[in-house]
């Protein structure tokens, strides 16, 4: 082929080549020009159907330049409202929005597919409450009825790109406490998310990631890039998360997993592990406050990290998933802020497991745990299976100067000083309750030790302590401690103590201590918190003897005396909501009897003076079956029970369609619970006592508090100028539930009083309400107590009298229903005078027997039923004048606001209710 034919071919070629990109050229410019309207009123029409949140935007423009060679819509200044409760706030906040449109649908479609979706610029904010509504549940989906898939006329969003440019997204849960913050957002990807079941093929970069979980910062500032692919199906909500490759910063990290939607819960089956990473790379993933400390450390080693949760998660039915975490650390090296002794040879082999996500069952087994500066060293291994009975396997031996150590670690706001020398090694179970202990032989040697903290400006110093643990059987009475000695300085005091403890089945001890120890102050060298008064404990004790002598009273082969003094200590006690202060007390203790005189204590605004003495402390002390004994004499000026009553805060939450309100803090109270390992005697006065309402006064008796009861005999007070003599029994079976019994009797109270300042008076006699004059009374009543510390009606048992000696019923609506029934308005306020009442209370019913009296003429005999909560069934022969030979009978129904009266002698027997508890 000639020169001329060629050059006229490629002549030709290039004519056509260049017809076609003009044609081309000018059908990418001219088809959105002519499909503009019809994109836009798509759009629209999708959005007004399909969108549950507010949709706004400035401009639209249809290009296939913007995301070549997709044919793209993009909405500028684009703004999307989330979904209730958050209808006013953005969920989408971007510069701008572009939709990839299927050009193949546009043309010969009846609708308009969307293939790809862009985001650039945007702020996405996704949000849940603490009820687990979402933002982001916008997208309203077609009823099943309501598709044709062959008559189609609206868009359709079958997504396979999604890509989101230099944005920043936040995800703040409150249901699971979760927020995180991700700037300078970057992803992509791909895959037909139109199908049932699809590969997710994801890239990711973020230049700051921030995670928080309960407000506590976990990362901060992370870089992630990351390599995602995910398979996703969505018939069972299902996701394989395959391919995972992510650097957290310079850390490379693997994750595999698959997440399944269940039945009331999760399925989960997560790996997240790096392999052979430096150890530095490791630390550059941990939360912030490590971060300072890492830029001043020299960190060099090979690390292992493995964390894996498989398992189902339903809450009904308390099941979680089990939680493994392995660390690995190989020839580490650590050096803080140019230490001239850093930590070298670190090695670390930690398996941690938490099954069930339940704490107590805990399992920590570190194969080795060893490292050395210069020629000290530690070396350790352990395993500890549970926390409430834990398995033990232990040994460690270690030489080390701890000054050394400290600044080579660069441990914050903690100076330690001091040579610690120790070994040992111990292996068995321990369990407290059948005395059993691990077989452990163990010496602990501290020097010259030394500690300072921020919290407070001055040191513990000179800090000697040689310790022997010796247990060779395994059991609780072959158990040795020998501490000899342990003393310290602080404040210019000296502590010293000096113990020597075998048997702890029955503890044979010998311990001297002396010194001044002021509370307050050693608390905050470890706490900024500090105790809420000053309190401090001076000791010049030497005891010496048996647990056995004392419980059996063999107190002259016991060798115990010296003095305790006490002053403005608050003592916490799982039985109490409040802490109990001793302002003052000084403690003589000579054998097992810890005497003491003007004790002054205070509990809530409660004052208590007190002399007397205690028995069996040591054992009480030491053990959990020891008994406390003792006698007291007991004066106040003021006491109030009710601060005496456990309590417990629950959060509640309020919800309403459109907003979720404050979570609410309710109290639920508890009732006093008497400790058990109690045998006291109080003989006590007290110029007045605030319980449930009552106000005593002047109240005076003997108390003994034995095996959790509580008994009053001969108590005494005064109620609304009253005066009441009472015995009584009181045991608290439950934090929510005590037996009460008392008997009770009050001479001449006034019933108008009592009506209107006794709320237990007011409740059980609702009739009494417009009653006046005076009235005494004798009454057995037991029964059971509520976590409120009130009676619970229906378990009421008992029996009494009220004497009336002259009393006023003006007004009650019960006589005057009578007087309008028989049209005599002489009946319908009654006076009484002289006249005994006798009932009975079982079942939430009073039965009163019969009994009669006279006034205007008239001699009514009355008995019948009441219930607590103010039922009436009364039975009344009104005798008329003038000596009531002749009578009318009736009866009384209703209750005490309507009273009904009919004549006649039947009626209906109310109904009993019985305590559910019997």
């Amino acid at each position: 082929m000639d020169a001329t034919k060629v050059k006229s071919i490629l002549v030709k070629t290039a004519k056509y080549i260049g017809i076609s990109l003009a044609v081309v050229l000018a059908l990418m410019f001219v088809t959105p020009l002519i499909f503009s309207d019809k994109i836009k009123e798509e759009i629209k029409k999708t959005a007004n159907e399909r969108l549950a949140g507010e949709m706004n935007y400035s401009d639209v423009n249809v290009s296939f330049f913007k995301h070549f060679p997709s044919l793209t819509l993009t909405l500028n200044d684009f703004k999307l409202n989330g979904s209730a409760p958050f209808q006013k706030e953005h969920l989408i906040n971007s510069k701008e929005v572009s939709f990839g449109i299927n050009v193949y649908s546009l043309v010969f479609g009846k609708s308009i597919k969307i293939d790809e979706i862009y985001l650039s610029n945007a702020a996405i904010n996704i949000k849940v409450n603490k009820e687990g509504l979402a933002n982001y549940n916008v997208y309203i989906a077609e009823k099943d009825e309501e598709v044709n898939k062959e008559d189609e006329e609206s868009a359709a969003i079958k997504l396979d790109h999604i890509e989101i440019i230099n944005s920043q997204m936040t995800y703040d849960d409150q249901s699971t406490q979760v927020h995180f913050d991700a700037f300078g957002f970057n992803y992509l990807g791909k895959g037909d998310l139109s199908e049932d079941i699809f590969d997710l093929y994801s890239k990711a970069k973020i230049d700051k990631l921030n995670v928080l979980y309960a407000n506590e910062q976990y990362l901060m500032n992370k870089k992630v890039d990351a390599d995602l692919i995910t398979k996703i199906n969505v018939n069972s909500l299902s996701f394989v998360f395959e391919q995972n490759d992510l650097m957290i910063n310079q850390l490379p990290v693997d994750f595999k997993g698959k997440f399944d939607f269940i039945k009331d819960g999760y399925n989960m089956d997560f790996i997240l592990k790096t392999t052979n990473s430096n150890l530095k790379d490791l630390f550059t993933a941990f939360p912030p406050k490590y971060i300072t400390w890492l830029s001043k450390t020299e960190l060099n080693g090979k690390t292992d990290f493995l964390l894996t949760l498989k398992g189902k998660y339903i809450e009904s039915k308390a099941i979680a998933p089990d939680l493994n975490l392995d660390l690995k650390i190989r020839d580490g090296f650590v050096n803080y802020n140019k230490s001239a002794f850093p930590v070298t040879n670190l090695n670390l082999d930690l398996s941690t497991s938490v099954p069930s996500l339940k704490p107590e069952l805990l399992i920590v087994n570190a194969k080795n745990l060893a490292l050395n500066i210069n020629q000290d060293y530690i070396k350790s291994k352990f395993l500890v299976k549970g926390m409430d009975t834990p398995e033990i396997d232990a040994i460690f031996d270690s030489k080390i100067d701890l000054e050394k150590l400290n600044k080579a670690l660069g441990i914050p706001d903690i100076e330690l000083k001091g040579i610690l020398v120790g070994t040992g090694n111990a292996k068995g179970k321990y369990d407290a309750k059948n005395k059993i202990f691990p077989i452990t032989d163990a010496n602990i040697n501290l020097k010259s030790g030394y500690i300072k903290t921020q919290y407070y400006p001055n040191p513990i110093t000179n800090i000697n302590v040689l310790t022997r643990i010796k247990n060779q059987k395994g059991t609780f009475n072959d158990l040795k401690i020998t501490l000899k000695p342990a003393e310290f300085t602080f404040e210019g005091k000296p502590v010293f103590v000096e113990a020597n403890l075998e048997n702890f089945d029955d503890l044979n001890y010998d311990v001297k201590a002396k010194g001044t120890l002021d509370i307050s102050k050693i608390y905050k060298v470890f706490s900024q918190k500090g105790l809420d008064v000053d309190g401090s404990i001076k000791a010049d004790l030497a005891l010496k003897g048996k647990q056995s002598d004392a419980e059996k009273g063999n107190y002259s082969k016991l060798n115990n005396k010296g003095t305790l003094e006490l002053r403005n200590i608050l003592i916490a006690s799982e039985y109490l909501p409040k802490k109990f202060l001793i302002k003052e007390g000084i403690f003589k203790i000579n054998q097992d009897k810890m005497t003491f005189n003007n004790f002054l204590a205070a509990y809530g605004q409660s004052d208590f003076r007190m002399n007397g003495y205690l028995q069996n402390v040591i054992n009480f002390a030491t053990t959990n079956t020891g008994v406390l004994r003792g006698a007291f004499t007991l004066n106040s000026t003021y006491i109030n029970a009710d601060e005496f009553m456990s309590e417990t805060e629950v959060s509640t939450t309020n919800t309403t369609n459109s907003e979720t309100k404050p979570a609410a803090t309710k109290v639920e109270t508890g009732v006093i619970i008497i400790p058990s390992n109690l045998d006291l005697k109080f003989q006590a006065n007290a110029n007045k006592i605030n319980f449930n309402e009552l106000a005593l006064k002047d109240a005076k008796g003997n108390m003994i508090v034995k095996k959790g009861i509580l008994t009053m005999q001969n108590t005494g007070f005064n109620l609304i100028g009253c005066t009441v003599n009472m015995n009584a029994k009181y045991q608290a079976s439950t934090p929510k539930k005590a037996n009460f019994e008392y008997d009770i009797k009050a001479s001449d109270f006034d019933i108008k009083k009592a009506y209107n300042e006794i709320k237990m008076f007011r409740e059980m006699a609702s009739t009494a309400e417009k009653a006046s004059g005076t009235v005494s009374l004798e009454y057995k009543l037991k029964g059971r107590l509520n976590a409120n510390m009130e009676p619970v009606y229906p378990s009421l048992v008992g029996n009494g009298v009220v004497s009336v000696k002259d009393i006023k019923l003006h007004g009650m609506k019960i006589f005057s229903a009578v007087a309008k029934k028989t049209n005599n308005d002489g009946i319908k306020n009654p006076e009484l005078s002289k006249v005994e009442v006798k009932s009975s209370i079982k079942n939430n019913i009073i039965t009163l027997e019969r009994f009669k009296f006279k006034f205007a003429g008239f001699r009514p005999r009355i008995e019948g039923t009441t219930s607590l909560d103010g039922k009436l069934n009364i039975k009344m022969r009104l005798g008329l004048p003038p000596l009531g030979i002749l009578g009318i009978p009736m009866v009384i129904t209703g209750n005490k606001d309507n009273p009904k009266v009919k004549i006649g002698r039947k009626s209906d027997d109310l109904e009993e209710t019985k305590d559910s508890e019997e």
